[in-house]
């Protein structure tokens, strides 16, 4: 996983003034047990240990780091509900957590309401810049810094893989969480991409369970031949029901990551979520180490990796052509 600075934030960084940060946090303590606050949007897993988000725990330990003795992570899950965000914060705030690591942009206001002490860390994050979340990539400023998904840069290949594998596809449907930051940047990238190639994209949107049928039954209204999950910590927890109703449409689905082409997604293309929370812990290091965070430039990966689901394709008639096989990185039999 790389960084990307462009060469004009990467001269503000090295000339901007020092943010003042408190001493105790400019120095490691030896023998401290170290609290980490972890926030998602998503269902708590029924194992976190096999789940994405023990990328986090993965990375602390692969530092040096022994959980229960070193650190502790304090895991919160909305479950969906973004509003529970404000007391996630507030608990973790009292708890006096030594830093925060967020598996949501949805969830960074709230944080940042509630502290500009605590580290904050955005273990994803799109366009951090793009929604005001911190000042620019090469110098977040603040208390917040992290990692960046380049997803909305990807709409173009999504649409590309989509066009590869559906003869004559002409309108796809995107199915968007609207309170979570990330479907704006998605959804302008991928208009932008659907006007160019002449797809109309139709946007539908899901907070909760029930919207998700409705979503669905609109997709079928609008006569889409293919659909554009843009994942978030919520639609992410719902992946196996999304992957189910699509097949159930005979709707081809690509998606952002490869847990949803694992549960019956056609395809996905995408970054690795247990790599951003691995790498997170790198952030949550430096920082214990005395590391002011708004002096950490935000990491972009560019790894992409694209996920095939050939079973799916048997189950949905679909032919995968050999250039679309060639690029594959897995091919789920």
């Amino acid at each position: 996983m790389t960084v990307t600075i462009g060469r004009r934030e990467l001269l503000v960084a090295l000339g901007g003034a020092a943010v003042v940060w408190p001493l105790a946090a400019r120095a490691q303590q030896a023998g401290k047990l170290w609290r980490i606050g972890f926030v998602s949007g998503a269902v708590r897993p029924p194992s976190l240990e096999r789940s994405l988000y023990a990328g986090l725990s993965h990375g602390m330990r692969e530092l040096g780091y022994v959980e229960g003795k070193d650190f502790v992570i304090e895991y919160r899950f909305a479950e969906g509900t973004y509003e529970r965000f404000d007391d996630f914060a507030s608990e973790l705030v009292r708890l006096k957590v030594d830093a925060i690591v967020l598996a949501t942009p949805a969830a960074v206001r709230a944080m940042q309401k509630a502290t500009d002490a605590i580290p904050i860390v955005m273990g994803y994050s799109i366009d951090p810049v793009g929604n005001g979340f911190v000042a620019s990539l090469a110098r977040p400023g603040g208390n917040t810094t992290g990692l960046a998904s380049s997803s909305d840069d990807a709409s173009p290949k999504h649409l590309e893989l989509l066009s590869m594998t559906i003869p004559n596809l002409s309108r796809i449907g995107l199915l968007v969480n609207p309170d979570s930051p990330n479907n704006l940047p998605v959804l302008n990238g991928a208009m932008a991409a659907g006007q160019k190639a002449g797809i109309t994209i139709v946007p539908v949107k899901a907070r909760n369970p029930e919207e998700i049928e409705s979503a669905f039954a609109a997709l079928r209204r609008e006569n889409v031949g293919a659909i554009l999950v843009v994942s978030d910590g919520f639609l992410h927890s719902q992946r196996q029901r999304i992957a189910q109703l699509a097949l159930r449409e005979r709707l081809p689905s690509i998606f952002h990551q490869r847990e949803f082409a694992e549960v019956g997604g056609l395809m996905s293309y995408g970054e690795s979520v247990f790599e951003f929370y691995r790498r997170a812990a790198s952030y949550v290091d430096k920082i214990f180490k005395g590391a002011r965070p708004g002096d950490l430039p935000i990491e972009q990966p560019t790894r992409f990796n694209l996920v095939i689901n050939r079973i799916t394709a048997d189950v949905l008639g679909i032919t995968i052509p050999p250039q679309v096989y060639a690029f594959a990185d897995e091919v789920i039999e």
